[in-house]
């Protein structure tokens, strides 16, 4: 149970957290935050499929994310860098849309926090190599 609870925290943070780092971006055009709001919804549907262990909802979602990395609007930058990073966010969604299948909460919770820290990362560089 407190496992639980304590999973249950780092995931309401990590939330938060990319909430937070979203809204300190510069401004952008409607559809570019239309996508970015595409984006966070998934993550925060994440959330509540991994609260409430639902896991088809967590496989559905990430699963979304992974394929929003294939839109044109992912593709920002055409830095190495920058698509090192996307390699790696898609990997880590790929991973936690497989927890979600397997039905394993504890992976699928971990890979919701890989997820997020790939999200913050990406974007700190990406606000890095804007300025």
């Amino acid at each position: 149970m407190k496992r639980a609870i304590f999973i249950g925290c780092v995931l309401l943070i990590a939330a938060f957290w990319l909430a937070t780092t979203l809204r300190g971006q510069r401004p952008q055009t409607n559809d570019l935050k239309d996508f970015m709001r595409a984006k966070l919804l998934h993550s925060q549907k994440l959330v509540e499929g991994l609260t409430t262990e639902n896991y088809e909802m967590i496989a559905k979602h990430a699963q979304d994310l992974s394929l929003l990395c294939e839109d044109e609007q992912w593709q920002v930058f055409r830095t190495s860098d920058y698509i090192a990073r996307s390699k790696e966010f898609r990997r880590a969604t790929d991973a936690l849309t497989e927890a979600g299948r397997a039905k394993n909460l504890d992976a699928a919770s971990l890979g919701y926090v890989d997820v997020t820290l790939k999200c913050v990362e990406c974007h700190k560089y990406l606000r890095t190599i804007r300025k």
